[in-house]
């Protein structure tokens, strides 16, 4: 099972940008599609993005089409979530996932601890 860190969560104003990393661990990274997920309190989580193993086909929840892009660097097994426009709606925990599914369902195996991100007004 592979395990995941995200990190580059953090405070910024409404219109900044952060970036997200997820770091995987394991020798097989290329072979897991990876998708990031959000949850604000009182909220489920949802989906945000999600890319396929090799890089080549991404999905994106509507809500953050065209101001969120998802990425990833198999040789660093790393994942990233580049967020600009952000809104204050956007405040949530942020968790990164593997799966060997490309889905935007949570049915992925393994989780990060999350990272939270907050956008102020």
């Amino acid at each position: 099972q592979v395990q995941l860190v995200e990190s580059g969560g953090g405070l910024v104003q409404a219109g900044g940008s952060l970036r997200l990393s997820c770091a995987a661990s394991g020798r097989t990274f290329s072979s897991y599609s990876m998708g990031w997920f959000r949850q604000a309190p009182g909220k489920e989580r949802e989906f945000v993005a999600a890319i396929s193993g090799s890089g080549s086909n991404t999905y994106y929840a509507d809500s953050v089409k065209g101001r969120f892009t998802i990425s990833r660097d198999n040789a660093k097994n790393t994942v990233y979530l580049q967020m600009r426009s952000l809104k204050p709606e956007d405040t949530a925990v942020y968790y990164c996932a593997a799966g060997l599914v490309l889905t935007s369902t949570p049915l992925y195996k393994s989780w990060g601890q999350g990272t939270q991100v907050t956008v102020s007004s």
